[in-house]
């Protein structure tokens, strides 16, 4: 009587190891630009935390972007309003990932503080 081998072949070991490096190498590019996002998010809670005028919260909004290393937005790409006396921060931007050869991920982040 025959007995069936069971099992996974080479080759199929070597497309699920493709497949995971693939997804790896795209979470190694998508990682710093969460954390960066995280970054803006904190500094833009400080400057909306720290009040006064406009002009004083980009400079708050500067400041934290000097001692967080992030380059993505600056002070002048805030929005800031008030709403029910609360001074209220918005931001967004995009992060551009290359992928291979012309295909790129695109990241769309906004934030707003509370």
């Amino acid at each position: 009587m025959r007995h069936q081998q069971r099992g996974i072949t080479f080759i199929g070991i070597v497309l699920i190891g493709i497949v995971v490096a693939v997804v790896g190498v795209v979470a190694a590019q998508v990682a710093p630009t969460y954390l960066e996002y995280q970054s803006i998010m904190r500094a833009a809670q400080r400057a909306a935390d720290s009040g006064g005028t406009v002009a004083e919260i980009r400079a708050a909004f500067d400041r934290s972007k000097a001692a967080d290393y992030f380059d993505a937005i600056s002070g002048r790409d805030l929005e800031i309003t008030k709403v029910n006396e609360r001074v209220v921060v918005e931001f967004a931007y995009e992060r551009e990932i290359h992928l291979v050869g012309p295909a790129y991920l695109v990241m769309k982040y906004q934030g707003r503080t509370r």
